[in-house]
């Protein structure tokens, strides 16, 4: 399977503090000619770095509001830590770099 991250740069501004929002598309295998959308980059509140949102859904219980992630480790929760960086990496590209996609 080979995949394209997309970033798409928060030229507004709105909400502080969000970067970007990032797409990963596939271009190869089973899941080709398909996109996964609802990433996002965030400069951190402490100011020291940025962090990714991944795709979610919120939903009420009792009044409360909660996050469903659309996107989860099946054993270990680490496994999500590959796709963070890669999503880091693609957006430093495109900042520095000028370049819209990373593999």
């Amino acid at each position: 399977m080979s995949i394209d991250v997309r970033i798409l740069l928060n030229e507004q501004g709105r909400p502080a503090g969000k970067l970007a929002d990032a797409e990963i598309h596939f271009t190869a295998g089973e899941l080709a000619g398909l996109k996964l959308v609802g990433f996002a980059i965030w400069e951190r509140r402490d100011g020291s770095g940025r962090s990714v949102s991944f795709p979610s859904r919120q939903f009420i219980v009792h009044g409360d509001r909660k996050n469903f992630a659309l996107l989860r480790a099946i054993d270990d929760p680490n496994a999500q830590n590959h796709i963070r960086r890669l999503l880091l990496h693609a957006y430093e590209t495109h900042v520095h770099e000028g370049v819209g996609a990373a593999s």
